[in-house]
């Protein structure tokens, strides 16, 4: 079994920034992509941002600029630096990654959210 824990969420400013993290722990052989997502008050889950095993990186347009994807391999962990956040960013944010159990086999696993609540 492989679990996802979340840190980092909080209340900020306007124009602050906070620091998301998500580390995995359990039977991991290794992991592919790893991401961030996020469900604000009454609409979809949205992709935030993606990295790949190679650090390639994908970003909502929402986040291009503002935002941070990265990742340590060797620690399992995936982080989001987000700055200059507005109201808009308020939301659950959940991490998500695709882990190899083994060689050939893999899931889809989700943290269970940090809330980011950003004011005005």
């Amino acid at each position: 079994q492989v679990q996802l824990v979340e840190s980092g969420g909080g209340l900020v400013q306007a124009g602050g920034s906070l620091r998301l993290s998500c580390a995995a722990s359990g039977s991991i052989f290794s992991i592919n992509a790893m991401g961030w997502y996020r469900q604000a008050p009454g609409k979809q889950r949205e992709l935030v941002a993606d990295i790949t095993s190679i650090g390639i990186t994908n970003y909502a347009d929402s986040a291009k600029g503002r935002f941070t994807i990265s990742r340590d391999n060797a620690k399992n962990t995936v982080s989001l630096q987000m700055n200059s956040l507005k109201p808009e960013d308020t939301a659950v944010y959940y991490c998500k990654m695709d882990v190899h159990i083994s060689r050939y086999v893999w899931y889809t696993y989700w943290g269970p959210g940090t809330q980011v609540t950003v004011s005005s």
